[in-house]
């Protein structure tokens, strides 16, 4: 995988690791886009993962889409999510939106954390569109769907969309279960499922 070798493994708890339907409210992430226009960069990823067909790679994983906002300045603190591992997403997306005016080269991304239904977005983010489910560790460190070599006793990569997501909710969390269950000590398969929308 693209990911380091872990040192150490996230001991997030089972309360924080089998929440569903929270937060009901989405959070905002700006991520950096990978894809094409990153040369070769993006040729030998699709080589080493074998995922010829996709478009571009739309992620959480923040190796292979890292956040275009890299440090934590004190302002942030009242609006982003002070939990273990979610600190690069805001809880506000009119304040990240003031972060981003001198970035141009981004995914705007609006995310929900183990939704128990296919979120419905109100009218006021009617410009952002569903993209996908995405499956990242409860670290945070990386996709068990792009950036891990496949699961092939789980999942077939041929079940990706042309942004390396799933596109069915109830798929993706059979995935999650069956990862927990078939590899139990890998811990880029303790997952939290994300739904994604992009403006």
């Amino acid at each position: 995988m693209l990911a380091p070798p872990s040192f150490f493994r996230c001991r997030a708890s089972r309360n924080q690791r089998l929440k569903i339907g929270s937060p009901v409210q989405p959070w905002f992430i700006a991520t950096t886009r990978f894809g094409p226009d990153q040369g070769q960069s993006w040729e030998d990823y699709r080589n080493w993962s074998g995922l010829h067909w996709l478009e571009e790679v739309v992620s959480l994983d923040p190796m292979l889409c890292p956040t275009v906002l890299r440090e934590i300045r004190d302002v942030y603190w009242p609006y982003i999510v002070n939990e273990d591992f979610l600190l690069d997403f805001f809880t506000d997306l009119d304040f990240l939106r003031r972060q981003l005016t001198a970035v141009e080269d981004r995914n705007l991304l609006c995310v929900f954390r183990n939704p128990a239904l296919h979120p419905v977005l109100p009218a006021a983010l009617d410009g952002f569109e569903f993209i996908g489910y995405d499956l990242v560790d409860v670290c945070g460190g990386a996709s068990a769907l792009t950036n891990c070599g496949g699961f092939p006793d789980v999942f077939d990569n041929a079940e990706l969309n042309s942004k390396g997501l799933l596109p069915q909710l109830g798929r993706a969390r059979e995935i999650q279960r069956q990862l927990r269950i078939r590899h139990p000590e890998e811990h880029h398969a303790d997952c939290h499922l994300w739904a994604i929308f992009r403006e």
